[in-house]
């Protein structure tokens, strides 16, 4: 047995026949287990390598899963490492003869759903973000296996989900195609449907180790249950505490169903190698207040009572230049750049980070495609309202804001490649109503043109009435109108800091060609095409999940923004901490926290999750929160 491994390590490799389930904190070597483990069932119990199945999360890990037992197993043993949809997709094939031609690709996909929207003429302002929800909505259903007439979009009013689902599952299914999801499914309803089928892929790989365990969904886990039997030694390794995918699925509950299903043998790899005492104190005294949890404690390998520090800024503006000033101060004191993360709650927050950064040259990368704000179709609107008041009469700026809000115009009254108000009122001569909200477009437009960035902004929203708009749109949706207002806020906000719209819309295109060249630099690194430069990381908390830094970020602790507004349920509150504690234990010595007095000129409440570490700290007698290093 390798030296090298803790008890609770030895404990988990050595485990032979029988289901298992190892729980893995953050930082405690899970990886390390499974490799070992593969090599000690391989050379200690002379298991055949093609008779063992590993399964990962993403393909990312599955490459280096595999590598890393390939270093320690010293040749090219066959045994099979692969995703679950890799595995899915292994099986269908061999079964339906399919090939990658089957696949809907991403794109395609896209394109078939944006068909089925344009069908049923559903009003969308924001295409591509729409499209996102939707897809993600199928998959919910296709991997928790729901059933679609008591399913409530969240994001479609009406019926109109279950239209475009069942429309959309037809089309694939006249195509001979199928999605990611779909591999699911129909290997799922295979196993149930072909018994001896099933047993030949029970017989091909009695030995199963699942990584990630708190990630998989419903569906996965009915597969492996099938693919278990009859022997069921199935070693799953994961750590409820770090389920952050419910949008996928995934739920922390099914790590519970795991023990209740197969009573397995468990161990806690309860010695945390990554961070230091003071932040695994820290976070645990956060996850504690999760009650839906299995109960686990970690000791921290270092021992160290210092590095977690809770900051309170007035506005965004001081934040940002806090945590720059932070990132020089350990820069000069000789940690890289690369070795510093700063972890949102969702991608749009780092604008404001993103531009102080750049300001003082200090090199940063996105690990994901950060949106770009301005690209927003409300951003879009109110830059059209202004083009509009200064001048244009294009008939595409007018068609975008004529009824945001409702005037009850037609398409049909503009006709023209540039229109003339005057005319569009003699179409109208016969109804003095529409007359008259014509002229007071006029006159709106009129006023606009005298207003500063700032004071527009404030006069569409409010005295124009976009406002209002927003809550009839989000009401029609179906959806909550406060994120929408979030955004007209932060555009309001960003508006103040610009004297005219020329000088605002030249930062607006100095900021895009920004964003362009840190989209292509993270997508030379992702294909292997660039390596990784001393940069300091920025990324959401999701994006964070099995990266490690020395030191570490959370800003904007706020409620509404950690935890999300939208997170109105147990279950969801539950995962926005466990989200908030993933972030935490990114950090291997420092940890900076910090949250805001007011957002958008409103007064904001600092995060539950802030009380919460402070409060657990506090009673433990343990380290607590400290003032910011000098």
């Amino acid at each position: 047995m390798n030296i090298e491994l803790n008890e609770a390590q030895q404990k988990a490799v050595c485990h032979f026949q029988g289901p298992m389930m190892v729980l893995a904190g953050p930082g405690s070597g899970k990886t390390r287990v499974i490799t070992q483990r593969v090599r000690h069932l391989i050379t200690e119990r002379e298991i055949s390598p093609s008779h063992i199945l590993v399964i990962t999360y993403t393909k990312a890990a599955a490459v280096e899963m595999k590598q890393r037992y390939l270093q320690i197993a010293g040749e090219s043993a066959p045994v099979q490492f692969g995703t679950f949809h890799a595995i899915f997709f292994m099986i269908l094939k061999q079964a339906y003869h399919y090939t990658a031609q089957n696949v809907i690709s991403e794109e395609e996909r896209r394109k078939l759903l944006r068909e089925l929207i344009q069908e049923i003429e559903l009003d969308v302002r924001d295409e591509n973000e729409f499209l996102a929800d939707l897809g993600s909505e199928i998959s919910r259903v296709k991997g928790e296996q729901m059933n679609l007439e008591y399913y409530h979009s969240p994001s479609c009013p009406g019926d109109t989900f279950r239209q475009i689902y069942s429309r959309y599952q037809k089309a694939l299914e006249r195509r001979r195609l199928l999605d990611f999801d779909d591999m699911m499914v129909y290997c799922y309803q295979l196993f149930v449907e072909r018994p001896d089928i099933l047993k030949i892929w029970q017989k091909q790989y009695p030995f199963i180790l699942v990584d990630e365990f708190q990630d998989v969904n419903r569906l996965q886990y009915e597969i492996l249950k099938l693919l278990a039997q009859p022997e069921n030694h199935l070693f799953v390794v994961g750590d409820d505490d770090q389920s952050i995918y419910g949008f996928r699925g995934a739920r922390p509950d099914i790590m519970q169903s795991f023990v209740r299903d197969f009573q397995p043998e468990q161990c806690l790899l309860d010695r945390n190698y990554r961070c230091s005492a003071a932040v695994v104190q820290a976070a645990q005294a956060l996850i504690s207040h999760n009650k839906n949890r299995l109960s686990k404690r970690f000791i921290a390998q270092d021992s160290r009572q210092t590095g977690v520090w809770i900051q309170e800024y007035e506005k965004s503006a001081q934040e940002n230049e806090g945590i720059r000033s932070q990132i020089l101060d350990y820069h000069e004191r000789g940690i890289s750049y690369r070795q510093m993360a700063v972890l949102f709650r969702t991608n749009p927050q780092a604008r404001g980070l993103t531009a102080k950064l750049k300001e003082y040259n200090i090199p940063f990368a996105m690990k994901e495609m950060i949106p770009n704000l301005y690209d927003h179709w409300i951003a879009r609107d109110l830059f059209t309202y202004i083009r509009v008041a200064q001048g244009s009469r294009e008939r595409g700026d007018l068609l975008r804001i004529i009824n945001r809000p409702k005037r009850y115009v037609h398409r049909n009254a503009l006709t023209e490649p540039y229109i003339d108000l005057e005319e569009l009122k003699r179409f109208y001569e016969e109804k003095d109503w529409m007359v008259r909200r014509l002229e007071d477009f006029q006159e709106n437009i009129k006023m606009l043109a005298g207003l500063g960035p700032y004071a527009a902004v404030n006069f569409i929203r409010r005295g124009i009435g976009y406002d209002d708009y927003i809550r009839e749109y989000a009401e029609y949706r179906g959806i909550p109108a406060r994120d929408m207002y979030d955004i007209l806020d932060e555009l309001q906000e960003d508006a103040k800091g610009y004297k005219s719209f020329e000088e605002w819309m030249e930062a607006v295109r100095a900021y895009g060609e920004e964003l362009l060249e840190q989209r292509e630099k993270s997508r030379r690194m992702r294909n292997g095409q660039a390596q990784r430069e001393d940069a300091v990381e920025i990324m959401t908390m999701h994006g964070a999940k099995g990266l490690e830094y020395e030191c570490v970020f959370i800003p904007d602790a706020n409620e509404g923004v950690t935890p999300h507004n939208k997170a109105t349920l147990t279950a969801d509150m539950e995962e926005e901490r466990r989200m908030f504690y993933v972030a935490m234990t990114r950090a291997q010595k420092y940890l900076h926290i910090s949250y805001l007095k007011e957002r958008f000129n409103k007064e904001a409440d600092v995060s539950r999750f802030v009380e919460e570490i402070r409060s657990g700290i506090s009673s433990s007698g343990e380290t607590g929160s400290q003032d910011l290093i000098s």
